[in-house]
């Protein structure tokens, strides 16, 4: 099981030194990978949550692959509608190839309302679009010369070279835990990539659907690739109040425990608390990401970054 870490590339603190400090940090305890999140227009239902300066993912994941040597890059989520497809599959391969075989493209519909009218989308089409996209990408990935007819993109012999480097395509994470985000992984996803959830609800209701799901499609079950919170507390939280990934030392590593249990091949930490102040102060995640790393997860560290 691979574990990775969710670098915060929005809010007041973040800058081009933060993110390669973080990502520094993150291979040298021994991580696996790190994921970005994804907006284009901060209009301000997103700046509520994820205020400017936010750094794009594709441009931000690109430049952290010239300062790391071993850990996947990924996002976490890339807004499908957002993108025409031709320029996402081209900008996906490009990463997979100049990160030689490290990129994750993770998707997802996206759910501010005010973005979608400043680019000009649709926004209650945003699940069609998103299926539609995935169809389209995936087609550009695997042919030379690649012709498509949806309902939303159209394009006929279009060649989009490089191609990716993971054959025959880089790993596609659908996140979302509705009946159609789960329909979306399997039919389109390498991963699913539920986030914020509890782990009781992954093995009594999540896994259970996308396992119908996948045997009724005939199709081979996605992995599960979940985004968990991490909060370390010095005292055990109560069992009902906390998802995956909050609580003490050794609620936390319980979690790992019966994620790994439950077939996760890769688990991304979400150490963003919901306070933007705090992405001025980077100090106290790394120490968590410290603990984490050392105390829970036991991750031999990378010696030569």
């Amino acid at each position: 099981m691979k574990i990775g870490v969710n670098l915060i590339n929005f809010g007041p603190g973040v800058t081009p030194e933060s993110l390669a400090n973080w990502t520094r940090l993150t291979e040298k305890l021994g991580f696996h990978f790190v994921a970005v999140s994804d907006h284009i227009a901060v209009t301000p239902d997103v700046a509520e949550q994820y205020p400017a300066p936010f750094y794009d993912p594709f441009t931000t994941l690109a430049w952290l692959s010239g300062i790391t040597e071993t850990l996947e890059l990924a996002t976490t989520v890339a807004i499908l509608p957002y993108r025409h497809p031709l320029q996402l599959a081209r900008v996906s391969a490009n990463l997979d190839r100049i990160s030689n075989g490290r990129f994750i493209l993770g998707v997802g519909v996206g759910w501010a309302r005010e973005e979608f009218e400043a680019l000009g989308i649709d926004f209650s089409e945003r699940g069609a679009i998103t299926n539609d996209y995935l169809a389209a990408i995936k087609t550009l990935w695997t042919e030379e010369r690649a012709s498509y007819d949806g309902a939303f993109v159209s394009f006929r012999d279009v060649q989009t070279a490089p191609k990716p480097v993971r054959d025959p395509h880089p790993p596609i994470w659908v996140g979302g835990s509705s009946q159609a985000a789960l329909r979306r992984a399997v039919r389109y996803g390498d991963g699913w990539h539920p986030i914020h959830v509890r782990t009781d609800w992954l093995e009594a209701k999540g896994l259970p659907r996308l396992r119908q799901i996948a045997d009724s499609e005939n199709r081979a079950m996605p992995a599960l690739c979940p985004r968990i919170k991490l909060t370390l507390t010095p005292n055990p939280l109560p069992e009902s109040d906390r998802v995956a990934g909050e609580g003490s030392i050794d609620q936390v590593r319980r979690d790992f425990e019966t994620l790994e249990a439950l077939g996760a091949s890769h688990v991304l930490l979400d150490t963003f608390s919901g306070d933007l102040e705090a992405t001025r102060h980077h100090e106290t995640f790394w120490e968590m990401l410290t603990v984490t790393a050392e105390q829970i997860l036991d991750l031999p560290k990378n010696t030569e970054r």
